[in-house]
């Protein structure tokens, strides 16, 4: 696939695989990119996940013909863009390493061994000729690993952003970029927002056309959009007004309470609903930081939270969320202790406040939860 006249696709696509780092649904599979910038000189950016170094050296050759590299430019250390360096020099063995020091010392961990003179150690700033394109290195330490390059291609205006603007989905799925990107970054890169902070400052002083990330597809109109997205992302502000109800129900009571409060706030505000027990943690995590707030609603579960509503909480701390309001349903039939407990876990968290109606439940909603469910959709509506 021709990115422009010089940069060239030759990543691959796993369609197989339903999980990624083990733990995030992947129904559309997963894109894990490589690309190829033809020159004077050739560079190939990054490696693909191990079971895939067949069809991506086959895709390099191809592209090439009777040319070979002269750089593999690395600019992660993850196995998905690395586990086939030592096919890569295998395969081309003229060809050069270029990354920062940190990776050349992760390689020796990964695979037992360095690579001696191929090795071409980048630091902040520096620079790579390859005829008309010259490369600029920039570090993005813990975005999201601490080795962390990005590259930049002056000639074509290309920001190779390494897993920066990422999303799930194989290269050619057919979705909105932005649901499975935010997933995504608040999956793997959410604890990050002070490191993904810094690099967006360095990204605005470039001027960018194309975003070509490690996964996902190669970004080419309204950059602006996505750079504002990082920001909300990464600055831990809500992108849009609305009201999140993350719930674990046992026997139905709770989850009758949540259906209550939401057909309070229907029409008067967005609303989404997620079934802890049932759903997609990933996708609730992530709309927990997309919306500006948040009701929490557990059933009280050996005197603690119930296990799914702790972990969720769990997610979401790991992650730094802040900024947002906090409702809370609990429920407990002779002792309801989910409130003081998810009070607890977020006791802690920046810039949470919490509505002044906590809707108690005692097995089942009553009259007066009716009524207390009405205040506090009051509260999430009007403050």
């Amino acid at each position: 696939m021709n990115i422009t006249n010089d940069v060239f696709y030759v990543g691959v696509s796993d369609k197989a695989s339903d999980l990624f780092e083990g733990q995030y649904k992947t129904p559309r599979g997963m894109a894990y990119n490589s690309y190829v910038i033809l020159d004077e000189k050739i560079a190939v950016m990054d490696s693909v996940d191990i079971g895939f170094g067949e069809e991506w050296i086959n895709n390099i050759k191809s592209l090439l013909g009777e040319r070979t590299p002269d750089y593999l430019i690395v600019q992660h250390m993850e196995p998905d863009h690395s586990a086939n360096i030592v096919r890569f020099t295998e395969s081309f063995p003229e060809a050069k390493i270029v990354s920062s020091q940190k990776s050349f010392t992760m390689m020796k961990n990964f695979f037992g061994k360095g690579f001696g003179e191929k090795e071409t150690v980048v630091s902040e700033g520096a620079t790579l000729s390859l005829g008309k394109h010259t490369l600029k290195f920039f570090s993005a330490p813990m975005v999201h690993w601490p080795e962390v390059i990005v590259t930049y291609d002056a000639f074509d205006k290309i920001l190779f952003s390494a897993d920066a603007f990422g999303k799930f989905g194989a290269f050619d799925a057919e979705e909105e970029w932005a649901d499975e990107a935010r997933r995504y970054y608040i999956g793997i890169v959410g604890k990050y927002g002070a490191q993904v902070q810094a690099l967006l400052k360095k990204a605005k002083s470039l001027e960018i056309e194309k975003i070509c990330a490690l996964h996902g597809p190669v970004l080419k109109e309204n950059i602006n959009y996505y750079l504002e997205l990082y920001d909300k992302w990464s600055g831990y502000t809500p992108e849009e007004d609305g009201v999140v109800i993350a719930y674990a129900s046992v026997y139905g009571n709770t989850e009758k309470a949540v259906k209550m409060l939401a057909e309070e706030l229907c029409g008067k505000t967005k609303v989404v609903l997620h079934n802890l027990t049932r759903g997609d943690m990933s996708a609730a995590v992530a709309d927990a930081f997309k919306y500006s707030k948040l009701v929490l609603a557990s059933v009280t579960y050996n005197a603690e939270l119930f296990p799914a509503m702790r972990e969720f909480i769990h997610n979401l701390l790991e992650r730094n969320y802040s900024n947002r309001k906090i409702g809370i349903i609990e429920n407990g039939s002779w002792a309801p202790m989910a409130a003081k407990h998810i009070k607890g876990m977020l006791d802690g968290a920046k810039n949470l406040s919490f509505a002044e109606q906590t809707v108690k439940i005692l097995s089942a909603p009553n009259a007066e939860n009716e009524n207390e469910i009405k205040a506090l959709a009051n509260e999430l509506i009007n403050n």
